[in-house]
């Protein structure tokens, strides 16, 4: 889809609550034309973690109520295994593969926005990168939503709706998980060689940094547009170089 203005694969990430999911939340309610103008994103579909990982803690409670062992996670929502936090990269690179098994023309139709978050305590973005489905990474540019510790649990307290915890926009952690498994982050050492392009499995891959200390995503208003806007427009640039 590169060709015709847009990012074939926008790869979202960032600490928990940092406005991951409030960015394509606004990029859904923007009238397509104007989205692919202003932020190289016409038509897109998701893939996002989250789900996923939440599919295994309700099979889990399903599985201790039918007096069954679990499967996937402690009593206190920890995995049982550190690699299940890669086998969820490896299930993004699977639906990735659906989507172009299944849908005619999909990358010539359609941007994948794939999000997720990772910390330091289980494996970081170092080991995310490396389960990272390799055909993607050409087609790959990231979006790296930069906010404190303190920002990411402040938001986290403020978006949990407990009668909806599977909800992509409104759910949470309890703070002392949330410190454990995210507090720390790996971001500034797999991006520290270059501040324009990571390096992914041996695959130069742009990125950009969108400071969203002051929190202009939650009100989803023209302050999200115009920073969203000059960091994909930035992001743009590495991705396709003029004359390219």
């Amino acid at each position: 889809m590169s060709a015709q203005n847009s990012f074939d694969i926008l790869l979202l990430i960032a600490r928990p609550a940092a406005g991951k999911s409030e960015v394509i939340d606004y990029l859904k309610k923007t009238p397509v034309e104007a989205r692919l103008q202003r932020f190289h994103i016409g038509t897109f579909q998701e893939i996002d973690d989250f789900p996923m990982l939440w599919t295994w803690f309700e099979e889990d409670a399903l599985l201790e109520k039918m007096g069954h062992p679990r499967l996937h996670s402690d009593e206190q929502g920890f995995f049982l295994y550190q690699y299940q936090w890669d086998v969820l990269i490896e299930r993004i690179g699977l639906e990735y593969q659906k989507k172009l098994r299944d849908i005619p023309d999909y990358s010539e139709t359609f941007t994948t926005i794939i999000e997720f978050s990772r910390g330091a305590e289980h494996g970081g973005y170092q080991s995310a990168f490396a389960h990272l489905l390799p055909e993607m990474l050409p087609k790959m540019a990231v979006l790296y939503i930069d906010v404190p510790w303190e920002e990411s649990l402040r938001k986290n307290r403020k978006r949990f709706n407990p009668d909806k915890p599977d909800s992509i926009l409104e759910h949470a952690l309890p703070d002392w998980k949330l410190e454990r498994l995210y507090k720390e982050t790996d971001w500034a050492e797999v991006s520290g060689a270059d501040p324009r392009h990571l390096t992914i499995q041996g695959v130069q891959v742009p990125y950009v940094v969108f400071d969203n200390t002051d929190d202009v995503t939650t009100g989803r208003g023209d302050a999200l547009g115009q920073r969203l806007e000059q960091a994909l427009q930035e992001l743009w640039a590495l991705y396709r170089p003029a004359g390219k």
